[in-house]
């Protein structure tokens, strides 16, 4: 009889450090054997949903990342960024709308469904995108959140155009223009930059590239696709041996070594890619790996909760690289290991990790 390992989760779930709602227990049941991978219940997915219901229209505390050029600049967060004012800061509001796209999708019926739908109304507005679009316009903000916020910009777009639903159509209408100008941005930044950036924080160009492949793909904007492709392959094809041993770094929420895995497992054959990870990461395919989670020492502390979104981030790359080589299925259970681990923390979260993380844990799940 194979053995389950059940999983308790209480979500007491809070984007303010002094709110907190008790919630029911829902059950995640992962099993110790390889090939299974778990998805989210309904009632998982009721908590998750409280995250970003709770964050997206939270204008306060806030860190804006913008760079001032007189006195007129300096406005509130809802004035600067009427759709993604929230969730403390630009990008994790961006992720934030995406995890209600993504769970409104799996799961319609869920019981904060309708004022969901209209949040993302209010929020996603022509009228919100156009004045998203004239912040990057200003002379010293176009390369804001270049390419983290860039990258799930896209991944929200992709999300909205493969929503079967009338509000996904119209949402996706809405944040058009504002997919183009990232796209644009992403076609004129690429051959600029000579070096990939290879760390664990929103700057990894692996992982701003992987979410940009996917949207490419999804909407088959053949140019982008190609263009995102050749880039990776310029930069990461000849590296071999990447250093796993060196990981974590403190303030990791990315891996460098297997966020370029994943980017690879996406731009490549099948034959290509198998060949390609046994230089990159050799020690990946013994059956007998050991990946141990990343602990996390202070949750209230805002770089150090990275570590949570670390291991969400390390299931969903070895997820993607397990479906896409032969012989890696030993991977799914080192990344129901760090889902386990890391999904309990949500309970209870103070905002520093709970404007955010939900986006992350989401992602995992439905990865593979």
């Amino acid at each position: 009889m194979k053995k389950i390992i059940t999983l308790l989760v209480l979500f007491i779930f809070s984007c303010n450090t002094n709110e907190k709602e008790e919630v029911n227990n829902p059950i995640i049941k992962l099993q110790a054997e390889s090939t299974f991978v778990a998805k989210l219940t309904i009632e998982e997915a009721n908590n998750l949903l409280k995250l970003p219901l709770k964050c997206v229209q939270k204008e306060y505390p806030n860190k804006l990342g913008q760079v001032i050029g007189s006195k007129e600049d300096l406005k509130a967060p809802k004035l600067l960024h009427p759709a993604f004012y929230g969730c403390f800061d630009w990008h994790s509001s961006v992720h934030g709308h995406w995890t209600m796209v993504k769970l409104l999708k799996e799961f319609p019926d869920l019981e904060q469904s309708k004022i969901s739908r209209e949040i993302l109304m209010t929020n996603l507005s022509k009228e919100n995108i156009v004045s998203e679009i004239a912040y990057f316009q200003q002379t010293y903000n176009t390369t804001f959140e270049r390419t983290y916020g860039w990258a799930w910009v896209l991944k929200l777009a992709e999300e909205l155009y493969t929503w079967d639903d009338p509000l996904g159509k119209e949402l996706a209408e809405n944040i058009k223009p504002l997919t183009k100008l990232i796209t644009l941005k992403y076609q004129f930044f690429l051959p600029k930059l000579n070096y990939p950036i290879r760390v664990g924080e929103h700057t990894n160009t692996a992982f701003g590239l992987s979410f940009a492949w996917d949207y490419a793909h999804a909407v088959k904007d053949q140019k982008f696709k190609l263009a995102i492709e050749s880039r990776a392959k310029e930069f990461y094809m000849k590296d071999n041996n990447c250093p796993m041993n060196w990981e974590p770094s403190g303030f990791d929420f990315l891996s460098p070594c297997l966020e370029e895995a994943e980017l690879m497992a996406r731009v490549l054959t099948k034959p290509e890619f198998e060949n390609w990870l046994s230089q990159f990461l050799p020690s990946l395919k013994n059956k007998n790996y050991k990946l141990e989670v990343g602990k996390v020492s202070d949750r209230t502390d805002g770089k150090l909760v990275h570590i949570d979104g670390l291991n969400f981030s390390r299931a969903w790359a070895l997820l993607i690289i397990s479906k896409k080589a032969e012989g890696y299925d030993h991977l799914i259970k080192i990344a129901n290991e760090h889902i386990k681990y890391s999904l309990p923390n949500l309970t209870g979260d103070s905002y520093e990790g709970g404007h955010w993380l939900g986006s992350f844990a989401v992602y995992a799940v439905y990865s593979y």
